[in-house]
């Protein structure tokens, strides 16, 4: 993967600090006051925050491993980190619980106007080629910012979340693990599977969505918000599955294509049943004063994955793309 093409101050900083070797000379990093007048939402504070992930999963070519635990690098991150969360805490509305959280989520509204309804009934061949670039910015790691919480938890949530995450690593099949089949979907759309290939691509919406999880999976104290994103993913997973294989059959994608989707509908739903007994149930019987971040774990996912949609379907509504650089 290689280092993308900076969108701002702190976003240049990071990356030309990154190509330089840990041992060497080095401007200073932008500082908190730097962060704190950054749009929490913004392609410079959500590029930024991308790439200090990013060396916590595989890296950049030519960049030393030695940087993913930099001090001042690390500082740097946890102002990002912090002025994200102060924003969704304050943007985002908040749940009274897990169960009321949960319980919006099981029943799908009316009007049918999200991404997979507007793909299936609608959209062209060129969206759906968009919609998998962006969403390889996480598919290509799918369940993997996930994994961090297990260490995190015991008894039922822990035995729950490691029965879900051997389904999406492939049941230890390499050919069926949840990643390479998202990639052999790219390459049915005829395009390139190769991993963060479509980093420059990403929208600042799409980065947002794939940081939420990466800061909820690398903190011990967000393991509640994580567990919460993760019910989220899996409940409302099978039926925009099932509407996103029906929009690439009728796209005549491929079978590999429509393989991916169809492979989600059976498997989520099995999986939202876990996730909601045993991963969030045993997680609340053990630490029930984690509810509310539970609850802010699902809020915030849908808030974020709702901005996306409709940075979608305004762009696509308006016949203009969704991506920041052509595919």
């Amino acid at each position: 993967m290689k280092l993308p093409s900076a969108r701002g101050e702190i976003s240049a900083a990071v990356v030309s600090v990154l190509g330089r070797s840990p041992g060497e000379g080095r401007p200073a990093l932008p500082d908190e006051s730097a962060v704190a007048a950054c749009d929490p939402y913004g392609d410079d504070l959500q590029l930024a925050l991308y790439v200090c992930y990013e060396l916590h999963y595989r890296g950049f070519h030519g960049v030393d491993d030695a940087w993913e635990w930099d001090p001042d690098l690390l500082r740097l991150r946890a102002a990002l980190e912090r002025r994200f969360l102060e924003a969704l805490r304050a943007d985002v509305p908040a749940p009274a619980g897990a169960d009321e959280a949960l319980s919006g989520l099981l029943t799908e509204p009316v009007d049918g106007a999200g991404v997979s309804h507007h793909l299936r009934d609608q959209g062209q061949l060129w969206q759906a080629r968009e919609y998998a670039a962006q969403r390889s910015l996480y598919h290509l790691k799918e369940a993997d910012p996930q994994l961090w919480v297990i260490p995190r938890l015991t008894g039922r949530a822990k035995a729950g979340m490691a029965a879900v995450e051997y389904d999406e690593f492939g049941a230890g099949r390499a050919e069926r693990v949840h990643s390479k089949l998202f990639a052999d979907l790219m390459e049915d759309l005829g395009l390139d599977s190769t991993y963060g290939r479509y980093l420059d691509a990403g929208s600042r919406q799409m980065l947002a969505v794939v940081n939420l999880m990466s800061l909820f999976g690398l903190h011990r104290a967000r393991r509640g918000a994580l567990v919460g994103h993760f019910a989220w993913v899996e409940i409302t997973s099978s039926p925009g599955s099932r509407r996103l294989a029906q929009a690439l059959e009728r796209l005549g994608a491929g079978p590999a294509a429509v393989h991916f989707y169809a492979e989600h509908v059976e498997a989520d739903a099995v999986h939202e049943q876990l996730v909601r007994h045993e991963v969030v149930e045993g997680l609340l019987r053990e630490e029930p004063e984690l509810d509310a971040d539970v609850a802010f774990g699902v809020a915030a996912t849908d808030w974020l994955e709702d901005r996306l949609a409709d940075h979608l379907l305004d762009a696509w509504k308006a016949d203009r793309p969704s991506v920041r650089v052509a595919l």
